[in-house]
């Protein structure tokens, strides 16, 4: 079951409780600690209530994964006026700073259920649509472009975040790392001209400069594949 598919519970809530706080304080928990913080539990302590308190508005962990994904989709900005390709390079980087913010969020996207119903991705998907379809593409090809984006973004920004979470827990910053690894990296490539080449090319950027230059150019691929389409 998704917590989007039951009625709520006819149970006089309680006026000290509410699903927003619940949800904004899961979200902290997420920011502070990533995926293992989040229990019912220490959800519970946070807040200053027994779980079962919360059981009113959120029946199951999984139920409230669903709410805390949609809520974190709500910051994303939705796609404005103007040239499609100009307004969905802005939407693409949008939520891949979505992503970034909230590093934990590409671990919880299997969490949520095939048939995702929240709100906020609801008005996201359709604002999406409205974008690609105002553009000349038919509403099944608008379909394809939003997921082709969509599927552009989240995994380049999972494995980013990921790469930024591993450096944290690491204590050490992006420039040491590279001068750490680049000895056994240089070893490892020897024999491999192009993988060498390539390797040198990106030592010498400076750190934060290969992610930000290569989703650039992933997503010009991208939109290149769906001007054509759309000629």
């Amino acid at each position: 079951m998704s917590v989007w598919m039951r009625p709520p519970k006819r149970k006089r809530e309680q006026p000290s409780l509410s699903r927003e706080q619940i949800v904004s304080q899961a979200i902290e928990l997420l920011d502070g600690g990533g995926v293992d913080a989040l229990s019912m539990r220490k959800l519970g302590a946070r807040l200053g209530v027994a779980a079962p308190s919360m059981y009113t508005h959120v029946a199951t962990k999984d139920e409230l994964v669903e709410l805390v994904v949609d809520e974190v989709y709500g910051e994303v900005a939705l796609p404005g006026e103007g040239p499609w390709r100009m307004t969905a390079r802005r939407f693409a980087r949008d939520l891949r700073s979505v992503f970034l913010r909230h590093p934990w969020l590409g671990s919880l996207l299997g969490e949520t259920g095939v048939a995702y119903l929240g709100p906020n991705v609801l008005k996201m998907s359709e604002a999406a649509l409205a974008l690609f379809e105002n553009a000349g593409f038919s509403l099944d090809d608008a379909d394809l472009a939003w997921n082709t984006v969509m599927a552009f973004v989240v995994g380049r920004a999972t494995s980013e975040a990921a790469w930024l979470t591993t450096l944290e827990r690491g204590g050490q910053s992006e420039a040491e790392w590279k001068e750490r690894l680049w000895p056994a990296a240089e070893l490892a490539v020897r024999d491999h001209p192009r993988l060498k080449k390539l390797y040198a090319a990106q030592r010498r950027r400076a750190p934060g400069e290969t992610n930000e230059a290569d989703f650039e150019r992933g997503l010009d691929c991208v939109l290149d594949g769906l001007e054509t389409r759309l000629s």
